[in-house]
């Protein structure tokens, strides 16, 4: 029978107990504002760079944070806020504004882009204080420690994660961060760092995730498959039960970590995901890699790897570890450049530069530790380039789907594609996301009838024209496409298909089903420009 988180704990920590030995307020090391670039997948798609240009304003409360947000010119106003000392229930409150959207339960950056939250001077520790990431994008959180939020027990905050994004997120870059939990989720805790309902473009980067059941997730559900694009590398995972992370659908490039202690299972890549594992260290852990719990199978490239002292679970229905004996069930193509570090070296050097308060150091790729880069986050070239994994192999991968009957031949590029998308409801088992994942076996249903379906950018984009590709079964009546931004209807009609309508800029396309004959299923719901 396996032990609980907090009794390893004590194991981990002594016999001062649990609460007495986690030092809340963890001492940090001065760091200056958003140094060193951005890597992995948050370059791309246009590149993270946060509040870059913007106004550097000073917070020691989460309610100065707040305000920081609430009193910009408007949502997308560029803003670094520097963040020193600690950050608690007792000083963070609601603020109201038109270009914020806060709790007084968490650190709130909810439809708002363009953000930089750094931790300076001392430190910056949230504790029991979660940061939530929600309809938002270009985000760089640096520099910070997140500690022990709860979702049950008392104070809650966050669904129980320590950093969590959620609904269309794009760009998010988590860097030199520690997250930690102090227990399981039978202690009020839940994941480290979450991801879920259309997030992309993320990356996590010389951090610490310790102590916690759960390292964190992509994807809520086994349909929740549209979160994609997320890497992770130069991160300590410590005493973690599982998910490190769990990923359902989408890519993930997980490279030079070091993973220790993880107790019942690691990288869990599941429902048609594909993982790719470059150069990581896997010490004194178990089940470092497969598909676990499920039987819905998922995928990974692997090479360079060390295994340290670990031990494998046998196969079964809903569980395929991937050892003893690693070997790539899939390929996967990523499209910005990297320097690995032969994994032999990686305990060190993510021990020299990973976690807050440590300067912000990072490895020159030859396993020396190095002092951050001073130029600010930047975007890169390859804006629209995203992975682009091959099954080679897995007879239980799911194959994709030819377009439905109903599909109308089309021209151009599909503006949908990276875009972020939301609806009136969504029938179980679909997802808003699958209108625009370039793939017709998945589809949106909404919760009747009827419903709306909806393509949202970050900055107004000029559409003329969509292509609504119908699932097989779909009989959709009469119809409405809308101006999402300002209720105007661009233009009506029965069935699906293309539809033209006059060139409009929005930020927000609405297709907007008024009747049908049993349950619209939308494939995909495609924007042009002409």
């Amino acid at each position: 029978m396996k032990r609980s988180v907090a009794l390893r704990l004590s194991a981990v920590l002594g016999v001062a107990g649990v609460a007495g030995a986690i030092a809340f307020g963890l001492p940090q090391h001065d760091a200056s504002a958003a140094e060193a670039t951005v890597t992995g997948f948050a370059s791309q798609n246009g590149g993270t760079t946060g509040g870059a240009g913007g106004t550097t304003v000073k917070a020691t409360t989460g309610t100065q944070i707040h305000n920081a947000l609430c009193t910009r010119a408007a949502s997308d106003t560029p803003i670094v806020i520097q963040v020193e000392g600690t950050i608690n229930h007792g000083n963070t409150t609601k603020v109201s504004g038109d270009s914020c959207n806060t709790a007084a339960d968490r650190i709130e950056l909810k439809e708002v882009s363009n953000v930089t939250i750094v931790g300076v001077g001392k430190g910056a520790t949230f504790d029991q204080l979660g940061i939530h990431i929600r309809d938002s994008s270009n985000i760089i959180v640096q520099n910070v420690t997140v500690q022990n939020v709860k979702k049950s027990g008392s104070p809650l905050s966050n669904g129980g994660d320590a950093v969590s994004m959620e609904s269309t997120v794009r760009n998010v870059w988590v860097d030199h961060a520690t997250l930690i939990a102090s227990g399981g989720e039978s202690a009020g805790f839940d994941g480290l760092f979450d991801m879920k309902d259309d997030t992309q473009y993320v990356t996590l980067s010389y951090s610490i995730l310790r102590n916690s059941g759960r390292g964190g997730l992509i994807g809520s559900s086994e349909t929740d498959t549209g979160n994609s694009n997320i890497t992770f590398h130069h991160n300590k995972y410590e005493n973690i039960d599982s998910r490190t992370p769990l990923l359902r659908g989408g890519v993930a490039h997980i490279y030079n970590n070091h993973y220790f202690s993880l107790n019942e299972s690691g990288i869990n890549s599941r429902a048609g995901a594909k993982a790719r594992v470059d150069s990581n260290y896997f010490e004194d852990s178990k089940d470092v890699l497969g598909t676990f719990y499920t039987d819905a199978a998922g995928y990974w490239q692997v090479s360079g790897n060390v295994l340290d002292n670990v031990t494998w679970s046998a196969k079964g229905a809903e569980n395929n570890p991937a050892g003893p004996n690693l070997t790539s069930t899939t390929s996967v193509t990523i499209p910005y450049a990297f320097a690995l570090d032969n994994a032999s070296c990686v305990p060190s050097i993510v021990a020299a530069t990973a976690g807050a308060g440590t300067g912000l150091k990072v490895s020159d790729g030859k396993c020396n530790a190095t002092a951050a880069p001073t130029a600010t986050a930047t975007a890169t070239a390859t804006a629209t380039a995203t992975a682009s994994p091959t099954a080679t192999k897995s007879p239980t991968a799911t194959a994709t789907a030819t377009a439905s009957p109903t599909a109308t031949a089309t021209s151009g590029t599909n503006l949908s594609i990276g875009a972020g998308a939301d609806g009136s409801s969504k029938a179980s088992g679909t997802s808003y996301g699958n209108v625009k994942d370039g793939n017709t076996a998945t589809f949106w249903s909404p919760n009747g009838a009827t419903g709306d379906i909806s393509i949202k950018w970050p900055a107004a984009t000029k559409v003329s024209r969509v292509n609504i590709v119908q699932a097989p079964g779909s009989v959709i009546g009469a119809y409405q496409v809308l101006n999402g931004a300002s209720g105007a209807v661009l233009a009506s009609g029965t069935g699906g298909g293309n539809v033209s309508f006059a060139a409009t800029s929005t930020t927000k396309l609405t297709f907007k089903i008024t009747s049908s004959s049993g349950t619209p299923k939308i494939a995909e719901f495609q924007t042009y420009a002409s």
